[in-house]
C-alpha cells in the first residue's frame, strides 16, 4: 500500500496531529464539515470510530461510500447531514473534533461563535480541537471588507476572515489550552490559512 492508498489526500497539517500522537487508533472523532471524507482515510483504516457530519447530503453520501468501501463494518449512520451551529451528538461524545476549511464560511461573528460551542460542546474534557481556517494574517492591506468580518481576497474569494486576536479572544473564552502555537500558510500573497489547535480543560 503506498502513502496516498493509507492516508489519502489528508491535510498536512492534520497529518502532523498524527505524527505527534495526538490521535490514535479505536478514538472517538468527528469531523466536523467533512465534506466527501478526504481527511478520513487514515482515520477509518486504523479503526477510529469516525463520525461525519457536513450540509451537504451529497457529500455525506460519499463519505458513506467511502466508509462502507475501506471499513466496511463502520455504520452509514456515522455520517449526517447537519450544520455546525446544532449538532446532533450529546456532551463530550468525542475525542477529537476536526474542522478544516469550514469556519470560514460563517455568516457572521455569531454564527462563527456558536460553530465552536457546538464543537467544544461535545468534545470531552481533555480531547483535541483541530481547525483550519482562512485568516488575514499576512494579507493584512491585501483584502477589501465587506461586512463584519467578510472580505474579498485577492484570489477573488469572499470569506469570513479571523485574525490572530479574535483566536486567542474565542480560545480564552472556551477554556482551551493552545497545543501548537498558530501556524499560518501564505500562498502566494492571495489566501491565507491558519492552524488552530487546543486541548479542552478539564
Amino acid at each position: 500500500m503506498d502513502l496516498r492508498e493509507l492516508l489519502g489526500d489528508i491535510d498536512i497539517y492534520l497529518l502532523d496531529q498524527l505524527l505527534k500522537g495526538r490521535i490514535a487508533p479505536g478514538m472517538r472523532l468527528l469531523d466536523a464539515g467533512c465534506g466527501g471524507g478526504r481527511n478520513l482515510v487514515w482515520f477509518l483504516r486504523s479503526g477510529c470510530e469516525v463520525h461525519g457530519v457536513d450540509a451537504s447530503p451529497a457529500a455525506v453520501e460519499q463519505a458513506r461510500r467511502l466508509a462502507g468501501r475501506l471499513a466496511p463494518s463502520h455504520p452509514p449512520e456515522s455520517f449526517q447531514t447537519a450544520d455546525l451551529d446544532a449538532l446532533p451528538f450529546p456532551e463530550g461524545r468525542f475525542d477529537a473534533v476536526v474542522c478544516s476549511a469550514v469556519l470560514h464560511f460563517a455568516r457572521d461573528e455569531a454564527h462563527f461563535d456558536r460553530m465552536l460551542d457546538e464543537m467544544w460542546r461535545v468534545l470531552r474534557p481533555g480531547g483535541l480541537f483541530f481547525a483550519r481556517l482562512a485568516s488575514t494574517i499576512g494579507l493584512e492591506g491585501r483584502v477589501r471588507p465587506l461586512e463584519g468580518r467578510w472580505f474579498q481576497l485577492p484570489d477573488g474569494s469572499e470569506r469570513f476572515l479571523v485574525d490572530e486576536e479574535l483566536l486567542r479572544r474565542t480560545s480564552d473564552r472556551l477554556g482551551g489550552v493552545w497545543l501548537d502555537p498558530l501556524k499560518t500558510t501564505l500562498v502566494q500573497n492571495l489566501r491565507s490559512m491558519s492552524t488552530w489547535v487546543l486541548r479542552k480543560g478539564a
